[in-house]
């Protein structure tokens, strides 16, 4: 398989890239992801993206999109972890759209201003066999208890699965129905966020979609966002380290001259051309549904995201103890690189996923 970006798609990147310079300045951001005195404020942002109609690139226009595909929704990730901006609201709701084929209008709703979010652990790969389930009462409604969901505090509605005569089923919920509470988790993190979710005999509404196949399409594009992720972040990172390395002196000479740090910066310039590379395969891969997509994706889930945490952990050597503290950016790219590396399952995991496919024992 054979591709490179179109020229629709370099010059969507060069717009969004823009955009986020004048929207979302440091200042700003750190204003949206909170303080230890400040709780975080994602809302501003979120208003602005659909404002501006960039919520809805890469998404299908039959389902109220602007069109394009996963490359575009991994360009959206790579540019929004570079800014640094929090993304639960759109990544939880880019992961919920595989389910709307028959609802478009609830994708409508979602892109402008009523997020949606699975009721699944932000620490597992979507899998039938790893999700939570639903209780279905005898009257239909549902029950359950779920726990570290993405971006559920930031959703209008709720995507939860639930077995019903013997076989898995996706239903919907409205956050403001009775019987549904929300509890928020603080992550160190705080570009993503995560919730538990208790539904108490709560009315629900079934999705037309196959559960299993639905789940296996959530997880390709979780790993190739979730890297597109790790992407920016180490983009940002080897930025900072070494405009910092030209900056800070000893011996009478910038660090960046001494051959320790040149090659701790080549190494992080490695991961970043490496990660490019997997990434867009990767998303040109799931886009064309190309037969061996899933051993594509977990091959960078698996890689990239580790690679970051190995990139934060560079970049932050490179700095030395300012890159601890909190009036320098680092630490927002450091603390979001070590979370893609769990999000949605660890390397391992992936790993054993890539190995099943290639049937090594």
């Amino acid at each position: 398989m054979e591709w490179k970006f179109s020229e629709e798609q370099v010059d969507y990147q060069n717009v969004l890239r823009g955009w986020l310079q004048q929207t979302a300045p440091m200042d700003q951001v750190r204003r949206w992801l909170g303080t230890d005195d400040e709780p975080a404020d994602p809302g501003d942002f979120e208003r602005r993206l659909s404002a501006a109609g960039l919520a809805g690139v890469g998404v299908p226009e039959a389902l109220g999109g602007q069109g394009g595909g996963i490359i575009e929704l991994a360009l959206t990730g790579e540019e929004f972890a570079r800014a640094g901006v929090p993304c639960s609201a759109w990544l939880a709701t880019v992961l919920a759209l595989p389910a709307l084929d028959s609802r478009p209008d609830l994708a409508e709703q979602a892109l402008d201003s009523a997020p949606l979010a699975w009721l699944i652990s932000a620490e597992n790969i979507p899998d039938l066999r790893t999700v939570e389930l639903a209780n279905v009462e005898a009257d239909g409604r549902l029950s359950g208890s779920f726990t570290r969901a993405l971006g559920a505090d930031r959703a209008a509605r709720l995507l939860v699965v639930a077995e019903v005569d013997g076989r898995a089923q996706v239903h919907v919920v409205d956050t403001e129905a009775d019987g549904v509470r929300v509890a928020p988790r603080r992550l160190l993190d705080a570009s993503r966020s995560v919730a538990d979710v208790t539904l108490d005999g709560v009315r629900s509404q079934p999705l037309d979609v196959d559960a299993a196949q639905c789940l296996e399409r959530v997880a390709e594009i979780a790993a190739v966002l979730t890297a597109a992720d790790s992407l920016g972040a180490m983009e940002r990172m080897l930025d900072l380290a070494v405009e910092y390395s030209g900056q800070r002196h000893q011996f009478g000479k910038p660090i960046g001259s001494f051959q320790a740090i040149k090659h701790a910066a080549a190494s992080i310039l490695v991961e970043v051309e490496a990660g490019r590379t997997g990434v867009f395969y990767a998303a040109a891969s799931v886009d064309s549904a190309h037969e061996d997509r899933a051993m594509h994706v977990a091959a960078i889930k698996a890689q990239v995201t580790a690679g970051g945490a190995v990139t934060a952990d560079t970049a932050l050597t490179i700095h030395g103890a300012i890159g601890y503290t909190w009036e320098h950016d680092l630490h927002l790219y450091y603390k979001r690189a070590r979370l893609n590396e769990h999000l949605f399952g660890p390397p391992a995991e992936w790993n054993e996923r890539l190995a099943n496919r290639l049937h090594l024992v």
